[in-house]
Order: C-alpha cells, then sequence, then structure tokens
C-alpha cells in the first residue's frame, strides 16, 4: 500500500506541475548580498546562442538540469550527438567550471551517484579532496588555538588536492561513452567565446572583491580593468579555454603529475599575493606527491527503504547520506501527508536537529575513523531516536548525540557537542538519458569563490575544502571524527540522492549546493515532494527550513513572515532569518517514460532544466 501512495502522489503532483509552471524568473541578485552599483557603461551584445532559461522542461531524450542554462546546454548537446547521462554530467560540470566558477570547476572535488539502467542498480564516486601528507589535528592551530576562519579560507593551508578530474576520468571509464576531449568541447568553446554575465554573477564576484584584488591572477581574470564585470557583459576565460585543451589532449594526468600540477603546487606553497596587501596569506603544505597519489573511491551508497521507495545517497566520508536517510527513518513513522503546516515542520525540523546530533559524533572519514554507517542507517536507531520527539515541546541543541550500536529508545549515547562551520557554496547537477540511466552529481571548491586564489594562466579557482575539517574538537569532552590527518577527506554534507521505485526504476534524482544545509534542504524537498504531494519543481521553490543541532533553526523569508513561525515558537522553536538556502536541481521519471527536469524559480537568479526533445506540457 505504501508502494502505491507514493506511486498515486507522484502521479497527483505531475498534474499540479504541468499545471503549474510559469516562465522563468529574470536573473537576480542573491536575497542578502551586498549592494551592487548599477553599471556605468554599456553592456556588450550577449552570444547570440545563449539558451533560454526555464526551472521545468518535461520532454524525450534525456535532460538535464542545473543552476546555469549554458552548462545544461552543454549536456543537452551531449545527449543530443548520442552521448549517455555520464557524458552529460561531465559536459555539463566542465561548464559549470566556466560559468559558475566560484562555485565549483577543476580546482575543486565532489561526489558523484550514478544508476545504472541495464543492471538497476546505484553506484558511487568518491572525489573529495584530501589534506596533505604531512597534515595533522593541529593544522589550523597556531599556539594551541585555531585560527580565524577567514585566514584559513584565503590561504594555500585551506587547499586540498582536487578530486574533481579524476571523478570525470573515473565515470567515464567506468560507464561513459564518449571522450573526455570530446566532453570538453563545449565548456572550451564557452571559455574561449564567453558567456553573458548575470546579476548573481556581478554579485558574487562584489562579494569576493577584496580577496581577488589581493592576488594578481584572480583580479586579472575577475575584475578586469580593476572593474567588476558589467551585467549583461560577455566574460571570457582563455586561461581555461587552453586548461581544457591540455586536460583534452593528456588526459587528466596532466594535472596530477605534469606542469599543471607543479603550478597548483607552486601556488599553494608559495600564494602569489599582491606586494601591497596587507592580508595574511599562509603558504599550503600541498606537493606533487600529493597530487600524483590522488584516488577517488568507488563506495557502495547508503540504502533507506521510504514509503516503499528506495532512496540512495552518499556514504562517508559525505555525512549527506547517513544523515539525509536517517531523518528519512525517523520521519517514516509519522504521516506528513495529513499533517498541518505547523506539524509537518516540527517533525521535519526534529529529525533534523537529532540527525545533526548523531552526524556530529559519529561521521568522519571511514579511511580514518570507525563510523557506524549501517547503524546510524538502521530503523531500529531511527526509532529509538524519534521518540525524543515530542508534539507539544521543542527539543532544545546542542542535543546529545545517540548510540547506533546500542539503540535505546529515547536514550543519548554521550555528551553535546555543537555544529562546527560548513561553507554554503557548492553547486548540484542531475542528468539522465534516452536508455534511463542518471546522475546526481555536486561538485564544489569550498566557499563562494573557494581560497580566492587563481593558479596564474590556467584560468581557475583553487578550493578552500580543508576548511571543511574541524580546527579544534567542537566539545574538548567528545571526540571529533573530523579533525584533519595525513590524506584524510574532510566531512561534507554533499547529498546527490536518487530514488527508486518497487521496480528499481529511477523516480527522482536530486541534490543541493549549501553547506551544512545541503542535507536539510534535500530531506525538505523529497518529503515535499513525496509526502506533501508537491510537484518536483514546487518543492524546490517552497520556503525552506534548517535545523543543525543549534540552537536556532534558520527560515527563509517565506516561512519566517508566516504565521507557522509564531506556531512553531509557541513549541519553543527559535528561528533566524535567512534570505537564501540552497539551489536545488532534480531530475523526474514520469509514469508515462518522459523526463520532466526541475530547477530553481528564483534562488541564485533561478536555474536551468531541458530536455533533448521537448514535449507539449499541457497534458500530462
Amino acid at each position: 500500500m505504501q508502494r502505491l501512495a507514493a506511486r498515486n502522489v507522484s502521479i497527483v503532483a505531475l498534474a499540479a506541475a504541468i499545471l503549474s509552471v510559469g516562465a522563468a524568473a529574470p536573473p537576480s541578485a542573491p536575497a542578502g548580498a551586498a549592494p551592487v552599483k548599477a553599471p556605468v557603461k554599456a553592456p556588450a551584445k550577449a552570444p547570440p546562442t545563449t539558451p533560454a532559461k526555464s526551472p521545468v522542461a518535461v520532454g524525450h531524450g534525456g535532460a538535464v538540469s542545473s543552476v546555469d542554462k549554458d552548462a545544461s546546454a552543454a549536456g543537452i548537446e551531449v545527449l543530443r550527438n548520442g552521448g549517455n547521462a555520464v557524458d552529460a554530467a561531465v559536459a555539463t560540470a566542465a561548464a559549470l567550471g566556466v560559468t559558475e566558477p566560484y562555485s565549483a570547476g577543476i580546482g575543486g572535488g565532489g561526489y558523484f551517484v550514478y544508476y545504472d539502467a541495464g543492471s538497476r542498480s546505484v553506484h558511487t564516486i568518491d572525489g573529495r579532496e584530501t589534506a596533505p601528507g604531512s597534515a595533522d589535528a593541529t593544522l589550523f592551530q597556531e599556539d594551541g588555538k585555531p585560527i580565524p576562519f577567514a585566514e584559513g579560507m584565503t590561504s594555500g593551508l585551506g587547499v586540498g588536492t582536487p578530486g574533481t578530474p579524476a571523478t570525470w576520468e573515473r565515470a567515464l571509464d567506468s560507464w561513459g561513452s564518449t571522450s573526455l576531449r570530446k566532453l570538453l568541447k563545449p565548456a572550451e568553446r564557452l571559455a574561449k567565446d564567453g558567456f553573458t554575465v548575470d546579476a548573481t554573477f556581478r554579485s558574487q564576484t562584489a562579494s569576493n572583491q577584496a580577496r581577488f584584488a589581493d592576488f594578481p591572477a584572480s583580479a586579472k581574470l575577475f575584475l578586469p580593468g580593476g572593474e567588476l564585470p558589467v551585467t549583461g557583459s560577455v566574460f571570457k576565460n582563455p586561461d581555461l579555454a587552453r586548461t581544457y585543451a591540455e586536460l583534452g589532449r593528456h588526459g587528466t594526468d596532466a594535472l596530477y603529475e605534469g606542469e599543471l600540477a607543479r603550478d597548483i603546487v607552486r601556488t599553494v606553497r608559495t600564494p602569489p599575493v599582491d606586494p601591497d596587501a596587507t592580508r595574511k596569506v599562509r603558504p599550503g603544505d600541498l606537493t606533487t606527491a600529493d597530487l600524483a597519489a590522488y584516488r577517488t573511491k568507488r563506495l557502495t551508497p547508503t540504502k533507506v527503504s521510504y514509503r516503499g521507495l528506495d532512496v540512495y545517497g552518499m556514504p562517508p566520508s559525505s555525512s549527506g547520506g547517513t544523515s539525509v536517510g536517517e531523518a528519512l527513518n525517523i520521519l517514516e513513522r509519522t504521516d506528513l501527508s495529513r499533517a498541518s503546516q505547523q506539524a509537518y515542520l516540527h517533525r521535519f525540523i526534529e529529525a533534523s536537529r537529532i540527525a545533526f546530533a548523531d552526524r556530529g559524533r559519529w561521521l568522519g572519514d571511514p579511511a580514518f575513523e570507525s563510523v557506524p554507517t549501517k547503524g546510524l542507517l538502521s530503523q531500529r536507531f531511527a526509532d529509538s531516536r524519534e521518540c525524543l520527539i515530542k508534539d507539544d515541546v521543542a527539543l532544545k541543541s546542542p542535543l546529545a548525540p545517540g548510540d547506533p550500536s546500542n539503540p535505546v529508545p529515547c536514550a543519548t549515547g554521550g555528551t553535546a557537542a555543537p555544529t562546527t562551520f560548513e561553507g554554503e557554496n557548492t553547486t548540484h547537477l542531475t542528468t539522465a538519458d534516452k536508455w534511463g540511466n542518471v546522475v546526481a552529481y555536486t561538485l564544489t571548491i569550498e566557499s563562494t569563490g573557494g581560497s580566492g586564489i587563481t593558479v596564474p594562466g590556467r584560468g581557475f579557482l583553487l578550493n578552500n575544502e580543508l576548511t571543511d575539517f574541524s580546527f579544534a574538537p567542537a566539545n574538548p569532552a567528545v571526540h571529533d571524527p573530523n579533525l584533519p590527518g595525513p590524506g584524510k577527506r574532510p566531512r561534507s554534507s554533499i547529498s546527490p540522492t536518487i530514488v527508486l521505485d518497487d521496480r528499481d526504476k529511477p523516480l527522482l534524482a536530486l541534490g543541493s549546493p549549501g553547506g551544512a544545509t545541503i542535507i536539510t534542504t534535500v530531506l525538505q524537498t523529497l518529503t515535499g515532494h513525496l509526502d506533501r504531494g508537491l510537484p518536483l519543481v514546487d518543492a524546490i521553490a517552497a520556503p525552506r527550513a534548517s535545523q543543525r543541532n543549534s540552537a536556532t533553526t534558520e527560515l527563509e523569508p517565506g516561512l519566517y513572515d508566516s504565521p507557522v513561525r509564531a506556531q512553531l515558537e509557541a513549541l519553543g522553536h527559535a528561528f533566524t532569518r535567512n534570505p537564501e538556502i540552497g539551489a536545488t536541481t532534480g531530475v523526474q521519471r514520469l509514469p508515462d517514460g518522459r523526463w520532466l527536469a526541475a530547477a530553481e524559480k528564483d534562488r541564485r537568479g533561478g536555474g536551468s532544466a531541458m530536455v533533448v526533445r521537448p514535449h507539449p506540457t499541457t497534458r500530462p
């Protein structure tokens, strides 16, 4: 019955989606961004081939959804030329490295989840960055105290060995059908010919202006003539075009063992800072040996059953799959479809709070820590934690963790520790092909603009992923599994997710950027669609809440300014306002075999959903 109910919800949601689709919102700066002065000169003419942007598309032949229209178009081009979902994901990701350089690129890493239609099975690639071999638990400490986060972020110290190029190679070797050289061509062309600057790109540049100005290579690329790029102008990156061409000719070994590797190491160990800059920029200790030793990991995905569907996610070193899975298991016992908005949000917030309490105690790189993945995902453990939730009063944070090895109802397994800070910028893409293969891929360089340091002559920013480590234990009385170590992967919240139906066929795939808010964003989108009956595009657009075992829950304006806030405050919840949380993209397999691609309507200026052969959306 649960399987049938879930399927019926999906069909109802589809019909509503078709009726609710409208024109995409025009690009706009993210809410809360620093004010940007209006340009004083006329923008250059936009490239004539710039595709239209829409948050939803329905049709046949495959689908791509990303935050950017040029990137989605690159993936669609590959699908139209006979490529599969993996090929399209790589092409889309490479294009995002051009148009979304502050969120992703070959200087970063990510997590790749793939559904293989032939075997009806899900696979993952851990392409997370790694710490240098010299790193230890005091990497971000001086005189026994943590350094300021901002000083760790804008430094060589925070740069990990990039994993993105190796992820592309591993995915293509395992499941691709097209050469990397061909797949890089759309992005290479985009970098050479340029893309149209929108308000979001300009605003993100403005928020990094002071950092970029301190690094000559970053200033030359992103602040031409010392000025912000003008909205509507064409932004070109010929250095990145040449770098992509080099990777196409020589493969990704060029980044891990060639001259490009030496350029990266030189930049990390001796950051090229403007002589007049007053910023303290610490060097890192990355070596060519660290790059040469880097390997991705093929891992078994996490899996939980929810409403008769199978939900697959990313295992550790990401905490996404276990945290989303645990929260879903906690919510399984509540009929969210019939709950009021207040009751639904109360349960969602409390399940998130509990999952983050357990995440903080147990999640780290499994090569260094004993991570009880199976226990965290067991329904027995979830039930022992669910009984903490009361309908008439909110839990208090920081909440103590439970013990998956001894799941005693309503008991806790240790001392509470607060959730450490995690940067909030990343990007996510989803692809599907005509054969039924699906990819959910989240890639990142960590903070908006990463480290702020561009590799001279190479056209890409280096990550600051190592700042995802705890700089010091969150609570000295509690073991922290996320302290730095040699070659260790920092804990991530990245949560690319694929949901299969009772025939082991894909129902939907999705993911989001947003640092630790990724987990709550994916969880809320899943429950909004599967439980609340929202069409996928509306579940993505719904105003968000994010509770991460902290004293307050973050609310977007649509919830913060609504009557439901007072109703939840009456239960003891406390809230802070967050202008924007996440930027989800997803694809959905419709009952008639068509694909529905969905993206944000407004966040980050709206996303871009495309299909190979659009179908009229006036009928289910």
